[in-house]
């Protein structure tokens, strides 16, 4: 797939986000290089657009979880609008996060260490300059790293409060981790995108 059709499935998605703000949103991101950013130094999307496809990738795997969820309970219905807020959004805070650098002959990806917020918090707060959030959103951005997150290790209780009390969080980190761990794996063997 190419860059431009990875952009165009992005802003399909990107078009399910109605509130005030999120077309300025949407130009802040063009404008500031996050169709061209990676999703990681060396993992899963370590090339230029990496973050459009992972986070397309979150978000086709939410609205595919919640729609099992909503046959399972037939109570938990997440609207498009929130879906794709958390799924397209929620690494945010991987716009400046990478920098080309060439290291002893070779060119790769380093850390800019640009607003160093933490991961799930800066998404959060980038967002809130543009739009509202809801509080589940907040919780289940703030938290999508799971027990990766470094908060989480140091033994708190606040990722498992954040769960516990909001099913989206769960969803979002295990989309996150379906996108990474399975569709970008595949995409990777087959050599082409999604």
């Amino acid at each position: 797939m190419t860059q431009e059709e990875t952009i165009q499935i992005f802003r399909n998605y990107f078009a399910y986000i109605k509130r005030p703000g999120a077309a300025d949103l949407l130009q802040w991101m063009d404008a500031n290089g996050f169709f061209e950013a990676p999703a990681s130094k060396r993992h899963h999307g370590a090339e230029p657009g990496g973050l459009a496809q992972h986070s397309i990738n979150v978000c086709r795997r939410l609205i595919q979880m919640n729609a099992e969820e909503e046959r399972r309970q037939q109570s938990l219905n997440y609207d498009l609008e929130t879906l794709a807020i958390c799924g397209l959004l929620h690494d945010l805070c991987k716009i400046d996060a990478y920098r080309k650098a060439e290291f002893e002959g070779i060119t790769e990806y380093r850390l800019t260490k640009n607003f160093p917020a933490g991961h799930g918090e800066k998404s959060v707060i980038l967002i809130l300059q543009f739009m509202h959030l809801t509080q589940e959103e907040i919780l289940a951005i703030r938290w999508h790293m799971g027990q990766y997150d470094f908060y989480a290790r140091g033994g708190g209780y606040d990722l498992d409060n954040a769960f516990h009390q909001c099913k989206l969080a769960v969803m979002l980190h295990l989309a996150d981790m379906m996108a990474t761990h399975f569709d970008e794996r595949e995409e990777e063997k087959s050599g082409e995108k999604k």
